[in-house]
C-alpha cells in the first residue's frame, strides 16, 4: 500500500512494468468505480516516446 506520492509511482511503475512483461496492452482508458465512500477515477495510459542524449 502506498504511503507517498514515490510510494504510490514506483507501485505503478512496478504494475506498469509486470503487466507488460505478461503480453498484456496496458494502453488505453479504464474507468476505476471505488463505491461511494471513494472517488472514481478515469485512467488513461499512453506510450511515450524514449529520448536519448544525442536528441
Amino acid at each position: 500500500m502506498p504511503g507517498s506520492e514515490s510510494d504510490f509511482h514506483a507501485e505503478l511503475e512496478s504494475l506498469l512494468q509486470r503487466a507488460d512483461q505478461n503480453g498484456i496492452d496496458v494502453e488505453g482508458g479504464w474507468d476505476c468505480r471505488n463505491g461511494p465512500e471513494h472517488p472514481d477515477w478515469d485512467i488513461i495510459i499512453t506510450e511515450v516516446k524514449k529520448t536519448t542524449n544525442a536528441e
